[in-house]
């Protein structure tokens, strides 16, 4: 008899970390509530006790468009390449993944002192797009990394917005977008990956 409730004790215990991991990074209740086992009731006040607010409301965004603009679609890129490289060479939950490799995004923004463009919803919601068959990603004719695109997009001699970048994005950009591709996706995004998933990461 007290088997079960000990293995739901531990899953319980599982739950409300990978669910501090999310809040941690800022994720809305509905991601929480995705990805977690959770009641809605329990991560309210896990949301509050860590925020000291109650979780913001509204809709989540939804459409794919957003991850076709200039700077969203390079965050968003690094992003995708660091989930799929845990997916493929670690065996852990989708979930885990998704939360690891924001980290590791994050981690990596800070590093080159950019903006943080992507927040954890959206790149939660850029996994469900890439699940559900709207988005998938195509490598640059250029630079060969591989970017965020539509499924059905024409994507011959496909240049991405690091090598061809689009005039709108003016000096300071231009300076970033520069400092952003020296020092972390020159040639392949590939070697990127390969430093990052070298480090010391908790899977």
């Amino acid at each position: 008899m007290s088997t079960p409730s000990k293995k739901s004790v531990l899953n319980d215990v599982a739950q409300i970390e990978l669910a501090k991991g999310f809040i941690d990074m800022d994720a809305r209740l509905q991601v929480l509530e995705s990805e977690t086992t959770l009641s809605r009731e329990k991560l309210i006040r896990l949301y509050k006790e860590i925020k000291k607010k109650s979780p913001p409301k509204g809709m989540l965004p939804f459409s794919t468009d957003w991850f076709m603009t200039w700077q969203p679609n390079i965050h968003s890129s690094l992003f995708i390449n660091l989930y799929q490289s845990l997916i493929k060479s670690s065996d852990i939950d989708e979930s885990v993944a998704i939360l690891h490799a924001y980290r590791m995004y994050r981690s990596e923004i800070l590093n080159l002192g950019l903006p943080e463009v992507l927040s954890m919803t959206r790149a939660w919601r850029l996994v469900k797009f890439f699940d559900a068959g709207m988005l998938t990603s195509t490598p640059c004719t250029t630079c060969h990394g591989q970017f965020v695109v539509h499924t059905f997009e024409l994507v011959k001699d496909y240049e991405c917005g690091l090598c061809n970048m689009p005039s709108r994005a003016g000096k300071t950009n231009q300076a970033r977008v520069h400092a952003f591709t020296n020092d972390e996706l020159s040639g392949d995004l590939s070697d990127e990956l390969s430093d990052v998933l070298n480090q010391d990461v908790l899977v």
